[in-house]
């Protein structure tokens, strides 16, 4: 099975089993025996399978329902997300102990919470990273290269002086100087090159992550004769060097990379699909945080975990789009809410889990650090399955 469909399967099963049931009014009158069933019934929903005893079959009725549990949802969204910002302890413990029906549940909540950060993510057109001026990064790409040469010079210093390990650092300066020497001719031969006939912009990283990967697959010259493949860097001056993997994987990985809009788009989609592995992957460090405290199951850890991410996607989206308004008060505030992540894993650990205070605390700079783990295996396993797949 292709990893992507199953991934796609995946997320669609759970967004399916997530959706809310309908709960309230069921309509006037009820029938005595239950359609589904056949058990007697007494009231708005049959006490055996809970189906509602009143079965609409009116269009009318569709209308009303879907109004229904639209505004039902947003009525436990609205009890739900104050307490996700502000008491996120008090929301996962009143989950995990039972008292469910006010709010929405965690699953559902970080489905839903993924769909729409992704949603506004290809509405706002993906990912749309500005490089610098031509002029200021060729000036900066020749102040790193004089750098490098002191940096060279000083090396070889130490050579002469006969200081151990001085010879491994001088091949590391001079191979870093001989980099940068050719990313400043590349710069300046795309000043001096005109219009790109791929229509790119000069000077863009779009344009040299092409050119760097062009050059590292072998590319055509002026009368059409190939130049050989360089899939894993055999060749050392090879711009890109693919590392993991075998010729194929690195050659489907080459042929994305050309087309680095492309590549993004992939990587979204997947990432899209393979949001959910984000749970089984966090649960087992917080299980490894609190596994002497009694009374806590593997479920409990699971429902912390989808409230957690919850919150993060917010904030995450929160500062996609005030970033960007470029000035110093949307700046501040999005400051203020990375500030925020800790001290809403310090609350949530410390009400779940009814830690003290310095339990809580340096159980928060343990999770901060599993969370970056975490999300760095996952965005290295994502961007291998978004351009290898």
């Amino acid at each position: 099975m292709d990893i992507e469909a199953a991934g796609g399967a995946v997320s669609g099963g759970l967004i399916a089993g997530a959706v809310e049931k309908p709960e309230g009014h069921a309509g006037e009158p009820h029938a005595a025996i239950c359609s589904d069933c056949g058990a007697p019934t007494s009231g708005k929903f049959c006490s055996n399978c809970g189906q509602p005893t009143h079965v609409h079959r009116t269009l009318l009725h569709l209308g009303e329902e879907l109004l229904h549990g639209v505004m039902h949802f947003d009525g436990r969204i609205w009890r739900t997300l104050p307490l996700l910002a502000f008491n996120p302890g008090r929301l996962t413990r009143e989950w995990i102990q039972g008292r469910r029906t006010r709010y929405v549940s965690p699953l559902a909540m970080f489905l839903f919470t993924v769909f729409i950060m992704f949603f506004l993510l290809s509405f706002a057109g993906g990912i749309d990273v500005k490089a610098p001026p031509l002029d200021e990064r060729i000036a900066e790409a020749r102040l790193a290269v004089a750098e490098a040469d002191q940096a060279v010079e000083e090396a070889r210093a130490k050579v002469e002086a006969g200081e151990p390990g001085a010879q491994g650092v001088l091949i590391g300066a001079e191979a870093a100087a001989t980099g940068l020497r050719s990313s400043v001719e590349r710069l300046e031969a795309a000043k001096t090159s005109g219009p790109r006939a791929d229509g790119r912009e000069v000077g863009s990283w779009q344009a040299e992550l092409v050119d760097a990967v062009n050059d590292s697959r072998g590319s055509t010259d002026v009368g059409g004769e190939s130049q050989p493949m360089r899939i894993n860097g055999s060749v050392n001056d090879a711009p890109v060097k693919i590392g993991i993997g075998d010729d194929k994987m690195k050659a489907k990985i080459l042929e994305k990379l050309a087309n680095p809009d492309f590549a993004i788009y992939k990587i979204q989609q997947t990432l899209y699909k393979f949001a959910f592995l984000l749970v089984p992957l966090s649960m087992p460090f917080i299980w490894l945080l609190v596994a002497w405290r009694r009374g806590f199951t593997w479920y409990d850890h699971g429902v912390f975990v989808l409230y957690s991410l919850t919150f993060m996607a917010m904030i995450s989206m929160v500062i996609g789009i005030i970033a960007r308004w470029d000035n110093g008060f949307t700046g501040m505030i999005a400051t203020l809410l990375v500030l925020w992540v800790p001290v809403h894993m310090f609350s949530q650990l410390k009400g779940t889990y009814s830690l003290s205070i310095f339990s809580a605390l340096w159980r928060t700079v343990a999770l901060l650090f599993f969370a970056l783990l975490v999300i760095s295996v996952f965005l290295v396993g994502i961007i291998l399955l978004g351009l290898g797949s």
